[in-house]
Protein backbone atom coordinates (compact mmCIF):
# COMPACT_ATOMS: atom_id res chain seq x y z
CA UNK A 1 0.00 0.00 0.00
CA UNK A 2 1.43 3.56 -0.90
CA UNK A 3 2.26 5.58 2.14
CA UNK A 4 0.35 9.26 2.36
CA UNK A 5 2.95 11.32 0.97
CA UNK A 6 2.22 8.80 -2.63
CA UNK A 7 -1.06 10.21 -2.73
CA UNK A 8 -1.44 11.55 -6.22
CA UNK A 9 -3.35 15.01 -5.80
CA UNK A 10 -3.21 18.41 -7.74
CA UNK A 11 -1.86 16.40 -11.55
CA UNK A 12 -4.29 16.67 -14.55
CA UNK A 13 -6.15 14.05 -16.23
CA UNK A 14 -4.15 12.65 -19.66
CA UNK A 15 -5.59 14.29 -22.26
CA UNK A 16 -6.82 11.50 -24.18
CA UNK A 17 -9.92 9.69 -25.14
CA UNK A 18 -11.38 13.35 -27.21
CA UNK A 19 -11.80 14.38 -30.57
CA UNK A 20 -8.57 16.13 -32.06
CA UNK A 21 -10.74 17.63 -34.37
CA UNK A 22 -13.74 18.52 -32.99
CA UNK A 23 -12.11 20.42 -30.25
CA UNK A 24 -9.81 22.69 -32.68
CA UNK A 25 -12.16 25.67 -33.26
CA UNK A 26 -9.89 27.29 -35.56
CA UNK A 27 -9.22 24.22 -37.59
CA UNK A 28 -13.37 23.21 -37.69
CA UNK A 29 -14.33 26.80 -38.55
CA UNK A 30 -11.79 26.78 -41.40
CA UNK A 31 -12.90 23.66 -42.43
CA UNK A 32 -16.20 25.44 -43.31
CA UNK A 33 -15.35 28.51 -44.36
CA UNK A 34 -13.33 26.92 -47.34
CA UNK A 35 -15.51 23.67 -47.83
CA UNK A 36 -18.06 23.47 -50.64
CA UNK A 37 -21.19 23.30 -48.08
CA UNK A 38 -22.61 20.36 -50.03
CA UNK A 39 -19.18 18.42 -48.86
CA UNK A 40 -19.49 19.42 -45.19
CA UNK A 41 -21.32 16.92 -43.88
CA UNK A 42 -19.26 14.09 -45.14
CA UNK A 43 -16.10 15.73 -44.83
CA UNK A 44 -17.05 16.79 -40.97
CA UNK A 45 -17.81 12.78 -40.19
CA UNK A 46 -14.60 11.65 -41.66
CA UNK A 47 -12.48 14.30 -40.08
CA UNK A 48 -14.51 13.80 -36.15
CA UNK A 49 -14.05 10.00 -37.04
CA UNK A 50 -10.05 10.71 -37.03
CA UNK A 51 -10.24 13.13 -34.57
CA UNK A 52 -11.63 10.44 -31.89
CA UNK A 53 -9.15 8.00 -33.28
CA UNK A 54 -6.45 9.98 -33.18
CA UNK A 55 -7.11 10.99 -29.78
CA UNK A 56 -7.64 7.60 -28.49
CA UNK A 57 -5.22 5.87 -25.73
CA UNK A 58 -4.56 3.17 -28.33
CA UNK A 59 -3.34 5.08 -31.44
CA UNK A 60 -1.02 7.42 -29.02
CA UNK A 61 0.09 4.20 -26.84
CA UNK A 62 0.87 3.35 -30.82
CA UNK A 63 2.32 6.75 -31.39
CA UNK A 64 5.33 5.85 -28.54
CA UNK A 65 6.01 2.21 -29.60
CA UNK A 66 6.38 3.61 -33.03
CA UNK A 67 9.19 6.23 -31.23
CA UNK A 68 10.95 3.62 -28.75
CA UNK A 69 11.29 1.40 -31.72
CA UNK A 70 13.08 3.17 -34.35
CA UNK A 71 13.29 1.64 -38.02
CA UNK A 72 16.18 -0.64 -38.39
CA UNK A 73 18.26 -1.28 -41.18
CA UNK A 74 18.50 -4.78 -43.10
CA UNK A 75 21.10 -5.02 -45.84
CA UNK A 76 21.64 -8.64 -46.23
CA UNK A 77 19.50 -11.88 -45.10
CA UNK A 78 20.79 -14.47 -43.54
CA UNK A 79 22.16 -16.49 -46.33
CA UNK A 80 24.36 -13.42 -47.61
CA UNK A 81 21.92 -11.89 -50.43
CA UNK A 82 21.88 -7.72 -50.34
CA UNK A 83 17.94 -7.22 -49.87
CA UNK A 84 18.17 -3.65 -48.26
CA UNK A 85 15.03 -3.73 -46.20
CA UNK A 86 14.02 -1.38 -43.64
CA UNK A 87 12.01 -3.24 -40.83
CA UNK A 88 10.03 -1.31 -38.84
CA UNK A 89 7.73 -1.82 -35.48
CA UNK A 90 4.28 -3.12 -36.03
CA UNK A 91 2.89 0.41 -34.47
CA UNK A 92 4.62 2.02 -37.50
CA UNK A 93 2.40 0.04 -39.96
CA UNK A 94 -0.60 0.51 -38.06
CA UNK A 95 -0.67 4.03 -38.11
CA UNK A 96 0.57 4.44 -41.62
CA UNK A 97 -2.16 2.21 -42.74
CA UNK A 98 -4.92 4.28 -41.08
CA UNK A 99 -2.99 7.66 -42.41
CA UNK A 100 -3.55 6.62 -46.46
CA UNK A 101 -7.15 4.96 -45.06
CA UNK A 102 -7.39 8.63 -43.76
CA UNK A 103 -7.32 10.04 -47.59
CA UNK A 104 -3.56 11.48 -46.42
CA UNK A 105 -2.32 10.91 -50.05
CA UNK A 106 -5.73 11.02 -52.15
CA UNK A 107 -5.98 15.09 -52.50
CA UNK A 108 -5.79 14.99 -56.17
CA UNK A 109 -9.05 12.92 -56.65
CA UNK A 110 -11.77 13.36 -53.96
CA UNK A 111 -13.36 17.07 -54.48
CA UNK A 112 -12.29 19.55 -52.05
CA UNK A 113 -9.15 17.03 -51.35
CA UNK A 114 -7.07 19.66 -50.34
CA UNK A 115 -8.75 21.26 -47.05
CA UNK A 116 -9.80 17.85 -46.12
CA UNK A 117 -6.79 16.77 -46.39
CA UNK A 118 -4.97 19.88 -44.89
CA UNK A 119 -7.44 19.22 -41.76
CA UNK A 120 -6.57 15.78 -41.47
CA UNK A 121 -2.92 16.25 -42.10
CA UNK A 122 -2.88 18.62 -39.26
CA UNK A 123 -4.99 16.45 -36.93
CA UNK A 124 -2.48 13.16 -37.63
CA UNK A 125 0.38 14.92 -37.36
CA UNK A 126 -0.30 15.28 -33.61
CA UNK A 127 -0.64 11.94 -33.30
CA UNK A 128 2.59 10.79 -34.63
CA UNK A 129 4.41 13.15 -37.66
CA UNK A 130 7.37 11.01 -38.66
CA UNK A 131 4.29 8.36 -40.26
CA UNK A 132 3.34 11.68 -42.01
CA UNK A 133 6.71 11.79 -44.50
CA UNK A 134 6.14 8.99 -46.88
CA UNK A 135 2.37 10.23 -46.99
CA UNK A 136 3.63 13.62 -47.56
CA UNK A 137 6.09 12.52 -50.77
CA UNK A 138 3.30 10.17 -51.94
CA UNK A 139 0.94 13.27 -52.07
CA UNK A 140 2.78 15.55 -53.69
CA UNK A 141 4.80 13.33 -56.06
CA UNK A 142 1.07 13.17 -58.24
CA UNK A 143 1.96 16.57 -59.90
CA UNK A 144 5.31 15.54 -61.03
CA UNK A 145 4.17 12.13 -62.61
CA UNK A 146 1.36 13.90 -64.67
CA UNK A 147 3.82 15.99 -66.80
CA UNK A 148 3.95 12.64 -68.22
CA UNK A 149 0.34 11.39 -68.89
CA UNK A 150 1.50 7.26 -69.20
CA UNK A 151 3.30 7.46 -66.25
CA UNK A 152 0.17 9.21 -64.13
CA UNK A 153 -1.58 6.26 -66.04
CA UNK A 154 0.66 3.39 -64.24
CA UNK A 155 1.15 5.15 -61.10
CA UNK A 156 -1.56 7.72 -59.84
CA UNK A 157 -3.97 5.33 -58.94
CA UNK A 158 -1.98 3.38 -56.79
CA UNK A 159 -0.68 6.23 -55.31
CA UNK A 160 -4.07 7.78 -54.42
CA UNK A 161 -5.29 4.76 -52.87
CA UNK A 162 -6.63 4.78 -49.65
CA UNK A 163 -5.55 1.00 -49.08
CA UNK A 164 -1.78 0.42 -47.36
CA UNK A 165 -0.14 -2.07 -49.05
CA UNK A 166 3.36 -2.76 -47.57
CA UNK A 167 5.06 -5.82 -49.60
CA UNK A 168 7.59 -4.67 -51.73
CA UNK A 169 6.60 -6.40 -55.07
CA UNK A 170 5.64 -5.23 -59.22
CA UNK A 171 3.39 -1.83 -58.78
CA UNK A 172 0.83 -3.52 -60.93
CA UNK A 173 0.62 -5.86 -58.32
CA UNK A 174 -0.29 -3.83 -55.59
CA UNK A 175 -3.54 -1.85 -54.44
CA UNK A 176 -1.58 1.07 -53.78
CA UNK A 177 1.37 2.37 -53.38
CA UNK A 178 4.13 5.02 -51.37
CA UNK A 179 6.66 6.90 -52.81
CA UNK A 180 9.72 8.75 -51.28
CA UNK A 181 12.97 11.45 -52.95
CA UNK A 182 15.88 11.75 -53.34
CA UNK A 183 16.97 14.99 -54.50
CA UNK A 184 20.17 16.18 -52.47
CA UNK A 185 23.78 15.14 -52.22
CA UNK A 186 26.86 15.59 -50.24
CA UNK A 187 28.22 17.86 -52.15
CA UNK A 188 25.15 20.51 -53.37
CA UNK A 189 22.61 20.04 -50.62
CA UNK A 190 20.01 22.57 -51.41
CA UNK A 191 21.80 23.36 -54.79
CA UNK A 192 20.30 20.37 -56.46
CA UNK A 193 21.83 21.30 -59.63
CA UNK A 194 25.20 20.83 -58.42
CA UNK A 195 24.02 16.91 -58.50
CA UNK A 196 26.56 14.39 -60.20
CA UNK A 197 24.20 11.45 -60.02
CA UNK A 198 24.67 10.71 -63.77
CA UNK A 199 22.25 8.75 -65.92
CA UNK A 200 22.85 6.79 -69.08
CA UNK A 201 20.34 6.57 -71.89
CA UNK A 202 19.23 2.56 -72.54
CA UNK A 203 17.73 1.26 -75.56
CA UNK A 204 14.67 1.45 -74.82
CA UNK A 205 13.01 4.95 -74.89
CA UNK A 206 12.71 6.92 -72.08
CA UNK A 207 14.62 4.59 -69.70
CA UNK A 208 18.16 5.20 -68.18
CA UNK A 209 21.01 3.45 -65.96
CA UNK A 210 21.65 5.36 -62.57
CA UNK A 211 25.23 5.81 -61.61
CA UNK A 212 25.46 8.10 -58.13
CA UNK A 213 24.02 8.42 -54.44
CA UNK A 214 21.38 10.60 -52.49
CA UNK A 215 22.41 11.79 -49.28
CA UNK A 216 19.39 11.94 -47.88
CA UNK A 217 16.76 9.66 -49.49
CA UNK A 218 12.77 10.25 -47.76
CA UNK A 219 11.23 7.34 -46.99
CA UNK A 220 13.64 4.84 -48.40
CA UNK A 221 11.08 1.71 -48.01
CA UNK A 222 8.80 3.04 -50.18
CA UNK A 223 7.56 1.45 -53.59
CA UNK A 224 8.96 4.47 -55.88
CA UNK A 225 11.05 7.28 -55.71
CA UNK A 226 11.44 10.58 -57.42
CA UNK A 227 15.04 11.69 -57.83
CA UNK A 228 17.15 14.01 -60.03
CA UNK A 229 20.26 12.91 -61.82
CA UNK A 230 22.27 14.35 -64.67
CA UNK A 231 21.12 13.23 -68.14
CA UNK A 232 22.94 14.12 -71.45
CA UNK A 233 20.71 17.21 -71.95
CA UNK A 234 20.92 18.61 -67.90
CA UNK A 235 19.47 17.51 -64.92
CA UNK A 236 16.50 15.46 -65.14
CA UNK A 237 13.42 13.99 -62.75
CA UNK A 238 13.31 9.93 -62.59
CA UNK A 239 11.23 7.79 -61.34
CA UNK A 240 13.32 4.85 -59.77
CA UNK A 241 10.79 1.77 -58.82
CA UNK A 242 12.57 -0.58 -56.12
CA UNK A 243 10.67 -3.69 -57.79
CA UNK A 244 11.05 -3.89 -61.15
CA UNK A 245 8.52 -5.24 -63.71
CA UNK A 246 9.70 -9.05 -63.73
CA UNK A 247 9.69 -9.49 -59.56
CA UNK A 248 13.48 -8.44 -59.01
CA UNK A 249 14.81 -5.48 -56.73
CA UNK A 250 16.54 -2.49 -58.77
CA UNK A 251 19.86 -2.09 -57.33
CA UNK A 252 18.46 0.72 -54.65
CA UNK A 253 21.69 0.30 -51.80
CA UNK A 254 20.93 1.61 -48.30
CA UNK A 255 24.17 2.38 -47.25
CA UNK A 256 22.83 3.55 -43.32
CA UNK A 257 19.60 5.28 -42.06
CA UNK A 258 20.74 8.39 -40.33
CA UNK A 259 20.32 9.17 -36.84
CA UNK A 260 18.21 12.09 -36.41
CA UNK A 261 17.10 14.32 -33.20
CA UNK A 262 13.72 13.88 -33.91
CA UNK A 263 11.50 11.90 -36.19
CA UNK A 264 12.34 8.95 -35.24
CA UNK A 265 9.94 6.33 -35.85
CA UNK A 266 10.79 7.37 -39.77
CA UNK A 267 13.39 5.68 -41.61
CA UNK A 268 15.90 8.58 -43.89
CA UNK A 269 18.65 7.11 -45.61
CA UNK A 270 21.92 7.79 -47.69
CA UNK A 271 21.30 5.43 -50.84
CA UNK A 272 23.64 4.57 -53.63
CA UNK A 273 22.56 3.92 -57.85
CA UNK A 274 24.65 1.59 -59.31
CA UNK A 275 23.22 0.60 -62.73
CA UNK A 276 19.81 1.38 -61.31
CA UNK A 277 16.89 1.09 -64.19
CA UNK A 278 14.76 4.33 -63.98
CA UNK A 279 12.26 6.21 -65.53
CA UNK A 280 12.37 9.17 -67.36
CA UNK A 281 10.02 12.19 -65.76
CA UNK A 282 9.49 15.06 -68.01
CA UNK A 283 11.80 16.10 -70.70
CA UNK A 284 15.85 15.95 -70.10
CA UNK A 285 16.92 19.21 -68.61
CA UNK A 286 13.68 20.35 -67.23
CA UNK A 287 14.16 18.40 -63.62
CA UNK A 288 13.80 21.04 -61.91
CA UNK A 289 10.92 22.55 -63.36
CA UNK A 290 8.93 18.67 -63.00
CA UNK A 291 9.37 18.72 -59.42
CA UNK A 292 8.17 22.21 -58.85
CA UNK A 293 5.17 21.22 -57.94
CA UNK A 294 5.98 18.52 -56.12
CA UNK A 295 8.39 20.69 -53.94
CA UNK A 296 5.46 23.44 -53.72
CA UNK A 297 3.06 20.52 -52.47
CA UNK A 298 5.67 19.46 -49.61
CA UNK A 299 6.68 22.43 -48.29
CA UNK A 300 2.59 23.16 -47.87
CA UNK A 301 2.91 20.24 -45.77
CA UNK A 302 5.50 21.28 -43.48
CA UNK A 303 3.12 24.32 -42.93
CA UNK A 304 0.77 22.03 -42.06
CA UNK A 305 2.86 19.81 -40.04
CA UNK A 306 4.12 22.61 -38.00
CA UNK A 307 0.30 23.61 -37.55
CA UNK A 308 -0.28 20.66 -35.88
CA UNK A 309 2.69 20.12 -33.39
CA UNK A 310 2.32 23.61 -32.41
CA UNK A 311 -1.61 22.60 -31.82
CA UNK A 312 -0.77 19.88 -29.66
CA UNK A 313 1.85 21.75 -27.33
CA UNK A 314 -1.21 24.22 -27.06
CA UNK A 315 -3.46 21.87 -26.18
CA UNK A 316 -1.05 19.97 -23.95
CA UNK A 317 0.00 23.07 -22.06
CA UNK A 318 -3.87 24.60 -21.35
CA UNK A 319 -5.57 21.47 -20.75
CA UNK A 320 -2.34 21.28 -17.85
CA UNK A 321 -2.91 24.31 -16.67
CA UNK A 322 -6.85 24.21 -16.35
CA UNK A 323 -6.18 21.55 -14.12
CA UNK A 324 -3.17 22.20 -11.72
CA UNK A 325 -3.35 24.39 -8.72
CA UNK A 326 -0.14 26.92 -7.54
CA UNK A 327 -0.37 29.64 -5.17
CA UNK A 328 -4.19 29.33 -4.12
CA UNK A 329 -5.51 29.17 -7.36
CA UNK A 330 -5.73 27.02 -11.09
CA UNK A 331 -2.72 27.92 -13.15
CA UNK A 332 -5.17 28.96 -16.11
CA UNK A 333 -6.23 31.68 -13.84
CA UNK A 334 -3.22 33.17 -12.77
CA UNK A 335 -2.61 36.77 -14.96
CA UNK A 336 0.46 35.74 -16.17
CA UNK A 337 0.09 32.22 -17.07
CA UNK A 338 -3.04 33.56 -18.86
CA UNK A 339 -0.71 35.46 -20.78
CA UNK A 340 1.74 33.02 -21.94
CA UNK A 341 -1.25 30.65 -22.83
CA UNK A 342 -2.98 32.96 -24.75
CA UNK A 343 -0.01 34.19 -27.07
CA UNK A 344 0.49 30.52 -27.47
CA UNK A 345 -2.72 30.50 -28.76
CA UNK A 346 -2.26 33.35 -31.01
CA UNK A 347 0.77 31.52 -33.01
CA UNK A 348 -0.88 28.26 -33.17
CA UNK A 349 -4.62 29.65 -35.02
CA UNK A 350 -2.72 32.17 -37.24
CA UNK A 351 -1.03 29.17 -38.23
CA UNK A 352 -3.59 26.98 -38.51
CA UNK A 353 -6.08 29.81 -40.49
CA UNK A 354 -2.99 30.52 -42.92
CA UNK A 355 -1.98 26.76 -43.67
CA UNK A 356 -6.08 26.07 -44.16
CA UNK A 357 -6.32 29.16 -46.90
CA UNK A 358 -3.73 28.00 -48.82
CA UNK A 359 -5.22 24.39 -49.03
CA UNK A 360 -8.10 26.12 -50.11
CA UNK A 361 -6.17 27.86 -53.10
CA UNK A 362 -4.90 24.48 -54.16
CA UNK A 363 -8.38 23.21 -54.63
CA UNK A 364 -9.91 26.45 -56.19
CA UNK A 365 -6.90 26.37 -58.88
CA UNK A 366 -7.52 29.88 -60.58
CA UNK A 367 -4.70 31.32 -61.97
CA UNK A 368 -5.24 34.59 -59.46
CA UNK A 369 -4.71 31.30 -56.27
CA UNK A 370 -1.90 29.86 -57.90
CA UNK A 371 -0.08 33.44 -58.14
CA UNK A 372 -0.70 33.86 -54.57
CA UNK A 373 0.34 30.47 -53.96
CA UNK A 374 3.99 30.91 -55.35
CA UNK A 375 4.55 33.68 -53.21
CA UNK A 376 2.63 32.92 -49.67
CA UNK A 377 4.16 29.10 -49.64
CA UNK A 378 7.68 29.78 -49.46
CA UNK A 379 6.54 32.78 -47.03
CA UNK A 380 4.44 30.65 -44.87
CA UNK A 381 7.27 27.43 -45.03
CA UNK A 382 9.51 29.69 -44.08
CA UNK A 383 7.69 31.68 -40.87
CA UNK A 384 5.24 29.00 -39.46
CA UNK A 385 8.14 26.42 -39.31
CA UNK A 386 10.04 28.54 -37.60
CA UNK A 387 7.73 29.71 -34.67
CA UNK A 388 6.96 25.70 -33.76
CA UNK A 389 10.00 25.43 -32.18
CA UNK A 390 9.54 28.00 -29.66
CA UNK A 391 6.13 27.27 -29.18
CA UNK A 392 6.74 23.65 -28.49
CA UNK A 393 9.65 24.47 -25.86
CA UNK A 394 7.29 27.05 -24.31
CA UNK A 395 4.67 24.96 -23.81
CA UNK A 396 6.93 22.45 -22.33
CA UNK A 397 7.63 25.09 -19.71
CA UNK A 398 3.93 25.49 -19.24
CA UNK A 399 4.13 21.75 -17.36
CA UNK A 400 7.18 22.61 -15.26
CA UNK A 401 9.23 19.44 -14.70
CA UNK A 402 6.79 17.51 -15.77
CA UNK A 403 7.17 19.04 -19.58
CA UNK A 404 10.52 18.09 -19.45
CA UNK A 405 9.77 14.23 -18.68
CA UNK A 406 9.82 12.11 -21.69
CA UNK A 407 6.27 10.60 -20.37
CA UNK A 408 4.57 13.81 -21.23
CA UNK A 409 4.79 13.85 -24.74
CA UNK A 410 6.03 17.54 -24.84
CA UNK A 411 9.79 16.22 -25.52
CA UNK A 412 8.76 14.45 -28.64
CA UNK A 413 6.76 17.44 -29.37
CA UNK A 414 10.26 19.25 -29.10
CA UNK A 415 12.69 17.36 -30.66
CA UNK A 416 10.33 17.17 -33.77
CA UNK A 417 9.70 20.89 -34.13
CA UNK A 418 12.85 21.87 -35.64
CA UNK A 419 12.27 19.65 -38.93
CA UNK A 420 9.88 21.03 -41.06
CA UNK A 421 12.30 24.33 -41.13
CA UNK A 422 14.89 22.44 -42.33
CA UNK A 423 13.14 19.74 -44.33
CA UNK A 424 12.18 20.77 -48.42
CA UNK A 425 14.49 23.67 -48.46
CA UNK A 426 15.91 25.65 -45.16
CA UNK A 427 14.73 29.13 -43.93
CA UNK A 428 17.31 31.18 -46.63
CA UNK A 429 16.11 28.93 -49.67
CA UNK A 430 12.12 30.12 -48.57
CA UNK A 431 13.28 33.97 -48.59
CA UNK A 432 15.23 33.64 -51.47
CA UNK A 433 12.24 31.83 -53.20
CA UNK A 434 10.42 34.70 -51.95
CA UNK A 435 12.44 37.07 -53.44
CA UNK A 436 12.76 35.27 -56.93
CA UNK A 437 9.01 35.64 -56.76
CA UNK A 438 8.96 38.92 -56.35
CA UNK A 439 11.59 40.10 -58.75
CA UNK A 440 10.04 37.75 -61.79
CA UNK A 441 5.99 37.26 -60.84
CA UNK A 442 4.09 40.27 -60.59
CA UNK A 443 1.32 39.10 -60.65
CA UNK A 444 2.16 36.65 -57.43
CA UNK A 445 2.60 40.26 -55.41
CA UNK A 446 -0.11 41.70 -57.01
CA UNK A 447 -2.31 38.07 -55.77
CA UNK A 448 -1.01 38.98 -52.47
CA UNK A 449 -1.76 42.61 -52.08
CA UNK A 450 -5.02 41.61 -53.50
CA UNK A 451 -5.59 38.79 -51.01
CA UNK A 452 -4.32 40.99 -47.96
CA UNK A 453 -6.42 43.98 -49.12
CA UNK A 454 -9.31 42.50 -48.39
CA UNK A 455 -9.03 43.20 -44.55
CA UNK A 456 -8.16 46.91 -44.83
CA UNK A 457 -9.41 49.55 -43.10
CA UNK A 458 -10.81 46.73 -40.37
CA UNK A 459 -7.46 47.19 -37.82
CA UNK A 460 -5.50 50.16 -37.82
CA UNK A 461 -2.59 48.44 -37.25
CA UNK A 462 -2.84 46.51 -39.60
CA UNK A 463 -3.14 49.02 -42.39
CA UNK A 464 -0.20 50.50 -40.76
CA UNK A 465 1.61 46.97 -41.41
CA UNK A 466 0.27 46.95 -45.18
CA UNK A 467 1.56 50.69 -45.79
CA UNK A 468 4.96 49.60 -44.43
CA UNK A 469 5.38 46.26 -46.20
CA UNK A 470 4.52 48.41 -49.59
CA UNK A 471 7.20 50.80 -48.94
CA UNK A 472 9.88 48.29 -48.05
CA UNK A 473 8.68 46.58 -51.11
CA UNK A 474 9.04 49.70 -53.67
CA UNK A 475 13.33 49.03 -53.22
CA UNK A 476 14.38 45.77 -54.38
CA UNK A 477 17.66 46.71 -55.15
CA UNK A 478 20.17 44.85 -52.86
CA UNK A 479 17.17 43.44 -50.98
CA UNK A 480 18.58 39.74 -50.36
CA UNK A 481 20.53 40.81 -46.73
CA UNK A 482 17.07 41.78 -45.86
CA UNK A 483 15.16 38.99 -47.18
CA UNK A 484 14.41 36.80 -44.65
CA UNK A 485 12.37 40.19 -42.86
CA UNK A 486 10.95 40.97 -45.71
CA UNK A 487 9.57 37.34 -46.04
CA UNK A 488 8.56 37.33 -42.07
CA UNK A 489 6.46 40.66 -42.57
CA UNK A 490 4.79 39.07 -45.48
CA UNK A 491 3.77 35.95 -43.82
CA UNK A 492 2.52 38.10 -40.56
CA UNK A 493 0.51 40.53 -42.78
CA UNK A 494 -1.06 37.48 -44.61
CA UNK A 495 -1.69 35.97 -41.06
CA UNK A 496 -2.93 39.44 -39.43
CA UNK A 497 -5.70 39.73 -42.57
CA UNK A 498 -6.67 36.49 -42.20
CA UNK A 499 -7.30 36.49 -38.83
CA UNK A 500 -9.12 40.00 -38.70
CA UNK A 501 -11.55 38.43 -41.50
CA UNK A 502 -12.15 35.26 -39.90
CA UNK A 503 -11.01 35.23 -36.15
CA UNK A 504 -13.28 36.06 -32.77
CA UNK A 505 -12.29 39.64 -32.35
CA UNK A 506 -10.35 39.18 -29.21
CA UNK A 507 -7.75 36.62 -31.35
CA UNK A 508 -7.19 39.35 -34.24
CA UNK A 509 -6.99 42.34 -31.50
CA UNK A 510 -4.49 40.27 -29.59
CA UNK A 511 -2.42 38.95 -32.95
CA UNK A 512 -2.30 42.56 -34.56
CA UNK A 513 -1.80 44.53 -31.48
CA UNK A 514 1.54 41.66 -30.54
CA UNK A 515 2.30 40.81 -34.00
CA UNK A 516 2.28 43.97 -35.87
CA UNK A 517 1.45 46.88 -34.02
CA UNK A 518 4.66 46.22 -31.78
CA UNK A 519 3.10 45.84 -28.41
CA UNK A 520 4.92 42.33 -27.60
CA UNK A 521 8.13 41.18 -26.42
CA UNK A 522 10.55 38.74 -27.80
CA UNK A 523 9.15 35.99 -25.41
CA UNK A 524 5.71 34.86 -25.06
CA UNK A 525 3.87 35.93 -22.42
CA UNK A 526 4.11 39.50 -22.76
CA UNK A 527 0.98 40.58 -24.76
CA UNK A 528 -0.87 43.82 -23.11
CA UNK A 529 -2.76 43.15 -20.41
CA UNK A 530 -5.74 44.69 -21.33
CA UNK A 531 -6.72 42.11 -23.72
CA UNK A 532 -9.54 39.88 -23.69
CA UNK A 533 -6.69 37.08 -23.09
CA UNK A 534 -9.32 34.74 -21.18
CA UNK A 535 -11.57 34.21 -24.12
CA UNK A 536 -8.29 33.44 -26.31
CA UNK A 537 -7.11 30.99 -23.95
CA UNK A 538 -10.78 29.05 -23.85
CA UNK A 539 -11.14 29.17 -27.25
CA UNK A 540 -7.53 27.15 -27.81
CA UNK A 541 -9.03 24.24 -24.86
CA UNK A 542 -9.30 20.98 -25.81
CA UNK A 543 -12.30 19.65 -24.33
CA UNK A 544 -12.24 16.02 -23.46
Amino acid sequence: MAGRTHTVTNQPPPLTDYDLYGADRALTEAVERHLDPELLDEAHGDLAALGRASGSAQLQEWAVQANENPPRLRTHDRHGHRVDEVDFHPAWHRLLGKGVAAGLTAAWVRPGGHVRRAAAFLVWTQVEAGNLCPLSMTHAAVPALRTDPALAAEWEPRLTSMVYDRELRPARLKAGALFGMGMTEKQGGSDVRANTTAARPLAEEGTYELTGHKWFCSAPMSDGFLVLAQAPDGLTCFLVPRVLEDGSRNVFLIQRLKDKLGNRSNASGEVEFDGTWARRVGEEGRGVRTIIDMVAATRLDCVLGSAGLMRQAVAQAVHHCTYREAFGAKLVDKPLMRNVLADLALESEAATTLALRLAAACDEGGEQERALLRIAVPAAKYWVTKRCAPVAVEAAECLGGNGYVEESGLPRLVRESPLNSIWEGAGNVQALDVLRVLQREPQALNAYLQEVGKARGADHRLDGAIKDLLTELADLDGIEGRARRLTERLALVLQGSLLVRFAPPEVADAFCAARLGGDGGAAFGTLPHTLDLASVVERARPVS
